[in-house]
């Protein structure tokens, strides 16, 4: 839960908490960390629909922003086997749009 804290929209304790339930008891939605020497840096968290992923939350250590760990993150949700498009819901469409053009 520390990680997808930064997110803004998960400031609130009860929100946070009824979105880890999403990621614990729905099969499509699943929540992805990323690690580099043996540190959590972020996560990224996709609701699949068939082929698509869609990107609900993106959280990066704010020590570590601007080092492209959303973009690498993108780009391995993008290699995920039976991925072929990758959406994403309003609040990260932005960053997510950003991360796609680099790639």
């Amino acid at each position: 839960m520390g990680l997808l804290s930064f997110n803004p929209e998960q400031k609130d304790l009860k929100k946070l908490r009824e979105t880890m339930c999403c990621y614990e008891t729905e099969e499509t939605w699943q929540l992805y960390l990323w690690k580099q020497n043996d540190e959590y840096l972020g996560l990224i968290g996709v609701q699949h629909d068939g082929d698509v992923a869609y990107v609900q939350h993106v959280s990066v250590m704010p020590s570590h922003r601007g080092e492209g760990i959303a973009r690498r993150m993108v780009e391995a949700v993008e290699a995920l086997p039976n991925v072929t498009r990758i959406e994403s819901v309003k609040a990260n469409q932005s960053l997510i749009e950003k991360c796609i053009k680099q790639l």
